[in-house]
């Protein structure tokens, strides 16, 4: 249940909030321009809308039909916008995430984080804890990698992206990540999830590789609903029966995200395509359809990486897609405007 406050008169939240908490709802509140809105959670078929409806200050209450409450753009008119260290993802910015698939030692996550802060990156990626297919696969360094990763934003200023796979590691990548990412292999690793809807750090949430948009929306409702609103939605490709690509990338999935929910929504090329030649062009292609960002894999030595080699950008070559898409978002912005 949604309930629109009128312009104005944002005094009033206050009582009408805790009108609904008595009724043994959660409630939260969303700020806009001019408007206020208030999100109400948990079994509102019980509650009438003329409980409401007559209340001063209230313009307007009605049901939100999704299942998804607090991801639906009924819930916010207005884009979410997260910031982190200064820097923000949604709305009208572009962001850039870039960094290898794992911290493997000390002189390759110093020398890849130097080379994409200098190319253009806004965050660095890089994972400490790596969800593998087969047992005997590099499983990354743990702790020490989380440490690794730390040390490289020290020498960049660059913020962190990082995998949290399992709750027993929550309190490590809270104290190391900036942003906490959600791999697509415990999207709907729902206990993991009400863990880090208690955290109050940013959470980055893969797409599953066989999930609909809805089901991937509605992980992004169990993160919400524990607290935590600062949620970055991640497409990184779906399996589907082609066999060219590692994945295949859905670009509708940035046109429906906006429609359906005022989340930010990015795009994963390296693991959409899984194909070095194909990042570039699927980059472009996500910028120019409205992703609020890329996360791309950057290897100071694919050839000799431990992990996602064959879909790691060298630095120069991340050099030339960081300019090409910038060049393509200002464009868009220029257009729009």
């Amino acid at each position: 249940m949604v309930i629109v406050i009128k312009k104005d008169q944002g005094d009033q939240v206050g009582h009408i909030k805790q009108k609904a908490e008595k009724l043994g709802m959660q409630v939260i509140i969303t700020y806009g321009a001019g408007q206020n809105i208030l999100a109400l959670v948990g079994d509102t078929q019980k509650i009438e809308l003329n409980q409401f409806e007559g209340l001063k200050g209230v313009e307007k209450v009605f049901r939100i039909q999704e299942p998804y409450k607090l991801a639906s753009r009924y819930a916010n008119r207005v884009d979410t916008v997260i910031e982190v260290c200064g820097r923000k993802i949604g709305g009208d910015h572009f962001t850039i995430m870039a960094g290898p698939c794992s911290v493997e030692s000390e002189d390759q996550i110093m020398e890849t984080a130097l080379k994409v802060k200098e190319y253009g990156a806004d965050f660095l990626r890089g994972g400490a804890f790596k969800p593998r297919t087969s047992p005997y696969s590099f499983q990354g360094l743990g702790v020490e990698g989380l440490k690794l990763l730390q040390k490289a934003k020290e020498a960049t200023g660059l913020p962190t992206v990082t995998e949290l796979m399992d709750h027993h590691d929550i309190d490590d990548v809270y104290k190391y990540a900036d942003i906490i990412q959600i791999g697509a292999r415990n999207m709907q690793n729902f206990s993991l999830l009400k863990e880090v809807g208690k955290c109050d750090k940013p959470v980055m949430l893969k797409r599953g590789m066989s999930s609909t948009i809805k089901e991937f929306l509605m992980s992004a409702e169990y993160i919400m609903s524990e607290g935590n609103e600062q949620v970055i939605l991640c497409e990184r490709g779906i399996r589907t029966f082609e066999t060219h690509m590692r994945n295949t990338l859905d670009l509708n999935v940035v046109t429906a995200i906006q429609e359906m929910s005022h989340l930010p929504i990015m795009i994963d090329p390296s693991h959409a395509t899984g194909r070095i030649e194909m990042i570039e062009p699927a980059s472009r292609a996500s910028v120019a359809i409205g992703a609020h960002g890329l996360l791309i894999e950057v290897h100071n030595n694919p050839m000799e990486a431990l992990c996602d080699g064959p879909q790691s950008l060298t630095p120069e070559e991340f050099k030339v897609l960081s300019q090409r898409v910038k060049k393509i978002h200002q464009l868009m912005k220029e257009e729009l405007a």
